[in-house]
């Protein structure tokens, strides 16, 4: 059911409480003196302890016992005992983070209360950190695009230093996801991924919320940083950081080190820290909502997230992808993607990226058929309007134009969406399209478009030189 440590000067006291323990399914050790205590701890986390306060040719007391262990097995329950308890003592051992305080002579019925409680909340606590843990660890990069592939060769490059990384990208294009991905691949796997989004928090309780904090009511109370030690912390949307607050965790970058509102003791972490900001820092910086040292610190490696317009060939293997998990996760049918579907969703406009694609996937399947393909009239319409008869209504902007002029535009803007489409590949597109590639070459060039690499990728513009 769970090891417990008891430490007390008095055989017969923690013999008895060894006793009574093991009669109740739990096992026990036994120490007399405070080095016995930290020769049983440092060999084996327990799962509680039951310290006493006064402890006869003794280096440390209680006390002192109970700071070290909170401060290096943070996750123990600790429930102090003491003889000579009163008051100030109950509050101090409180304060410093035990879970409780009985005095002696102690009831049997009151201690094993406390205990089962204390056990309850230990185990409470490890389950939760081993969700969050296993949770970090779902961090599949989906993708096959030549945006893609440059992202992940950067996001490989950092994943075993312990360099600060800032994910620059618009918002829903994933940065959280490359974050994890980093974490899940570093030396730091199996610690904690702690996110503290930054643009969420109420500016008032920003500095509890990260620092933690300490009362005589409720005791020690971790922070995010404390609760992410030897871990990563991910500070999600960095630029919504209150300004008081990035002069603090700029301290706490050079220092590795805080206090706890309402604490003296300075707690000692070990934090590698990733960042993430859909905003342009340098603008940030120059109206003064963001501090220059802080984005130093935090720009070691920059390092770019691609919006879903820049990896549209991603786009049929991220929907297919989000269709098996709500396939799993709610029940909902598994359908295939129609090829009018997958070509309009490949020419669609994504101001929300993945995210907003996983949110479309879901409300198709929600709403669609149960069964058969999905079709391009389920998806939201960005394509041309039609009348009764089925012809394509002309936009006022293009029926305005004279015959050669519009059919230039659209044949630039259709070229233009085909190739972005196709991720620049020239061949794929001159197939779909229907002509030659060194005709659909001539084309591009009297049309003005050309094809640049970024972000790894080909991407067709017009050029502003004609």
């Amino acid at each position: 059911m769970g090891d417990i440590l008891i430490v007390d000067d008095e055989r017969d006291i923690r013999e008895l409480i060894s006793d009574i323990l093991e009669d109740e399914g739990y096992t026990t050790r036994l120490a007399g003196n405070s080095e016995e205590a930290m020769n049983e701890v440092t060999s084996e986390q327990p799962a509680l302890m039951i310290l006493d306060i006064w402890l006869k040719d003794s280096n440390m007391d209680g006390i002192d016992i109970l700071k070290v262990v909170k401060k290096d097995y943070p996750d123990v329950p600790v429930v102090i005992i003491s003889g000579h308890g009163n008051v100030e003592i109950a509050v101090a051992a409180i304060k410093q983070g035990a879970y409780d305080f009985i005095e002696k002579p102690f009831n049997i019925d009151q201690l094993m209360v406390v205990i089962r409680r204390a056990m309850e909340t230990s185990r409470l606590r490890q389950e939760n950190v081993s969700l969050k843990r296993q949770d970090s660890k779902v961090a599949d990069m989906i993708g096959e695009s030549a945006a893609f592939r440059g992202l992940v060769s950067q996001l490989d490059k950092v994943t075993k230093s312990n360099g600060r990384v800032m994910l620059c990208g618009p918002a829903g294009s994933g940065k959280e996801l490359a974050a994890r991905y980093i974490h899940a691949e570093s030396n730091r796997a199996n610690a904690p991924f702690v996110t503290v989004n930054c643009a969420g928090v109420e500016p008032d309780r920003v500095e509890e919320v990260l620092f933690g904090r300490e009362s005589a009511e409720r005791g020690v109370e971790q922070g995010l940083l404390e609760q992410a030690n030897g871990g990563v912390v991910y500070f999600d949307e960095v630029a919504d950081m209150p300004l008081g607050t990035q002069s603090k965790i700029l301290r706490v970058l050079v220092d590795q080190s805080f206090n706890r509102v309402g604490g003296n003791d300075n707690v000692k972490v070990d934090l590698r820290v990733i960042s993430s900001t859909s905003k342009d820092l340098e603008t940030e910086i120059a109206a003064e909502r963001f501090r220059r040292e802080l984005f130093h610190r935090l720009n070691v490696v920059p390092i770019e997230v691609p919006p879903l317009a820049e990896r549209r060939e991603d786009i049929p293997l991220l929907a297919n992808t989000f269709i098996a998990e709500f396939k799993e996760s709610q029940g909902l049918p598994q359908r295939e993607l129609s090829d009018e579907a997958v070509a309009l969703m490949q020419t669609m406009t994504w101001p929300g990226n993945v995210r907003q694609l996983k949110n479309l996937v879901e409300r198709v399947l929600i709403l669609g058929d149960n069964t058969g393909p999905i079709e391009a009239r389920e998806l939201p319409g960005e394509e041309a309007p039609e009348d009764e008869d089925g012809r394509v209504v002309l936009s006022g902007a293009l029926a305005t134009l004279p015959l050669r002029e519009a059919r230039e535009a659209f044949e630039r803007e259709y070229l233009l969406t085909q190739i972005n489409r196709f991720g620049g590949n020239i061949s794929r597109t001159a197939s779909f399209v229907g002509m030659e590639r060194s005709a659909l070459h001539r084309k591009l060039k009297s049309l003005g478009v050309v094809t640049s690499n970024k972000a790894g990728a080909r991407v067709a513009t017009v050029d502003a030189v004609e």
